[in-house]
């Protein structure tokens, strides 16, 4: 298998996946939301991708395409349309800072920095799997809403043909165009192939982000009318906000299977156990009793603990953990280190007209808790 970066899933050769993207040394990212964007000083390894793409005549996204490195195919799609390389990095970018997000008070923090992506996306972790997951979601919802804000060529807003009740309302707004980004990634990400098992683990946790955003989608409506009557309704449809999307996918991934791979002697081919067991209590290992869903993120690894440094990330030395809520399980039973600090923050803020915010300055003492050596 080829080495893999954090961005995208994408076919190679007979079937090997590989993800690429750009590196991401995001930092702590608690209290952010999904709308957080990268500063774009972020160290970059593997992809000599720049944040302040090329200017000139109308070619400035051929070269980005060309930078990000791209398969034939999918060089050929970003440069088709000039929106698709800055859709790209957005997706990236939100990917990214949303896994960390959702991972902020584990073990394993989404940590995409240096070898540490790439050799955890060699792997079958419950955390490759999220990965996946969450970078097929991002591309998807970032392609939808490009398209409703008139930002790509080849698509715009959703025309949504198939609402109900359509003498209810008038179709208005600009919907999220679900419909095209679908079709888009799933041309990107290419074709998955019978024989390689591992790639067909990939695409099945890439769906199950595909999946998520389409459940997320609403519609929302705008009545019209005299003295506020709704006999009009203009309707269009959104995508949740992709924090909520991240926040279903960490579920799945909290209940991510562990599948017993298997080979089939008449064709050679990986396999994925699905044989349910009749009458047996459950055991230790992979759970060989239950059929995966298309909404399940699955694994075939146990992941590391990542309570030290590995090649799969930096361990949890000197991580800031939270008393009584998660430095125990953190700082793996090493215990933990109190530091006591002042800081002083604005308080008791008021509104003045016009049209001002004033607010005093209050100073205390807080604790500051990190994980033992």
């Amino acid at each position: 298998m080829a080495e893999t970066v954090f961005g995208f899933v994408v076919g190679v050769g007979s079937g090997s996946m590989t993800m690429v993207g750009v590196g991401c040394g995001c930092g702590s990212v608690a209290g952010m939301g999904s709308d957080s964007r990268l500063t774009g000083n972020e160290p970059l390894s593997i992809l000599p991708l720049s944040s302040q793409p090329d200017e000139r005549a109308g070619k400035a996204h051929y070269k980005l395409c060309d930078r990000l490195k791209l398969e034939k195919k999918q060089r050929r799609m970003c440069r088709r349309d000039p929106g698709v390389a800055e859709t790209l990095m957005e997706a990236i970018s939100m990917s990214a800072l949303e896994c960390q997000y959702q991972f902020r008070f584990e073990r394993w923090n989404c940590t995409l920095e240096g070898r540490y992506r790439a050799n955890i996306l060699k792997r079958g972790f419950k955390e490759t799997a999220f990965l996946y997951a969450i970078s097929s979601a991002g591309l998807t919802h970032a392609m939808a809403k490009a398209c409703s804000a008139g930002r790509m060529e080849r698509c715009t807003c959703d025309e949504a043909p198939d609402l109900e009740n359509r003498k209810a309302w008038q179709w208005g707004g600009c919907g999220d165009n679900l419909k095209y980004s679908n079709k888009f990634v799933k041309d990107f990400l290419g074709k998955r192939s019978n024989k390689d098992l591992r790639a067909r683990i990939d695409m099945h946790n890439s769906n199950v982000g595909m999946k998520v955003i389409k459940a997320g989608v609403e519609t929302t409506c705008k009545c019209h009318g005299v003295s506020g009557s709704c006999t009009v309704q203009t309707c269009w449809r959104q995508l949740a906000p992709f924090h909520e999307i991240g926040k279903q996918l960490k579920q799945r991934y909290e209940t991510s299977i562990k599948m017993a791979s298997s080979n089939n002697e008449a064709t050679g081919e990986g396999e994925i156990s699905q044989t349910r067991s009749q009458g047996q209590q459950p055991s230790p290992g992979p759970r060989q009793d239950i059929i995966p869903r298309t909404s399940d993120l699955v694994h075939i690894e146990d992941s590391p603990s990542f309570c030290r440094p590995s090649k799969y990330s930096a361990g949890t030395m000197a991580r800031k953990c939270y008393k009584d809520k998660n430095c125990e399980a953190i700082c793996c039973g090493r215990g933990h280190n109190t530091q006591s600090r002042v800081v002083t923050r604005p308080c008791q803020c008021q509104v003045r007209w016009c049209c001002y915010v004033e607010c005093k300055q209050c100073t205390q003492r807080e604790e500051v808790y990190t994980c033992k050596e």
